[in-house]
């Protein structure tokens, strides 16, 4: 009986022995894995503080620009925008929602001394806040926020909310458009309508910068850009939330 106790107990015992070998080891993975995670997010970090430093330096920002954290384009998104807008100085840009990069791009214009951005914005009080941060760095001649209420857009036998664009001046042609909205709560694939809505009046070697590029959502709409717009070539940049770049081939 004893030798059988003591078999037991021998059994017991590697099992609980295994059992806390496991949980270590899962342990192990877990801190392992949180310390990936915090050095990846430390390194995303620095490079959007190293983004919004050469925005003030590149850009000579006197005042403080909004926040670039939440919802907001983030840092190295803007700067994607601010050198493609200082090295090819296009006349004509068209944003899909309105915020730092307005204040971003009009100062570009300012700097290129020339060119204007329009700003489709759904929200009537965040558009009157990005015409008052306008206001403030001087640069209310660069940039108009267009109050553009979401309705129904249709395409085929779809319908997306998108922005009322008849709001914009008659454009001959659009060299730039940057697309950050409408937010995605709106709906599915809901950044798609900027494609048949804007696309088409896009200039030669006209570029596009879509926001947000590693959401499910904002996939699909590429592979529907792609083969709708094929003469549009798209490439990736390395940002934080993921940008691609469309670029018009040239003229028809």
């Amino acid at each position: 009986m004893l030798v059988y106790l003591g078999a037991l107990f021998h059994l017991i015992a590697l099992a609980l022995l295994l059992d806390l070998v496991h949980k270590v080891r899962r342990l192990q993975r877990v801190v392992v894995g949180m310390y990936d995670l915090s050095q990846e997010e430390s390194a995303t970090l620095f490079r959007q503080i190293e983004a919004l430093q050469g925005l003030y330096i590149d850009l000579g920002f006197k005042k403080s620009l909004p926040t670039t954290r939440g919802w907001a384009a983030s840092p190295d998104f803007l700067m994607e925008l601010a050198r493609h807008a200082l090295d090819e100085k296009p006349q004509v840009v068209v944003e899909c929602s309105s915020g730092t990069s307005t204040l971003v791009l009009a100062r570009c214009m300012q700097l290129n001394g020339g060119g204007m951005v329009y700003s489709l914005e759904h929200d009537a009080r965040y558009a009157q806040e990005t015409r008052a941060q306008l206001e403030r760095h001087g640069l209310q001649d660069y940039a108009q926020v267009l109050f553009a209420p979401l309705n129904n857009y249709t395409v085929g036998s779809d319908t997306w909310q998108w922005y009322v664009h008849d709001v914009l001046p008659p454009l001959a042609q659009i060299d730039m458009i940057a697309i950050d909205g409408p937010p995605k709560d709106t709906g599915r694939l809901a950044r798609y309508p900027a494609g048949p809505a804007l696309f088409p009046r896009l200039a030669p070697f006209g570029t596009v910068f879509l926001d947000d590029a590693k959401r499910e959502d904002e996939r699909a709409i590429l592979e529907r850009w792609q083969k709708e717009f094929p003469r549009l070539t798209q490439s990736k940049r390395n940002c934080e939330k993921g940008c691609v770049v469309l670029r018009l081939s040239g003229a028809a």
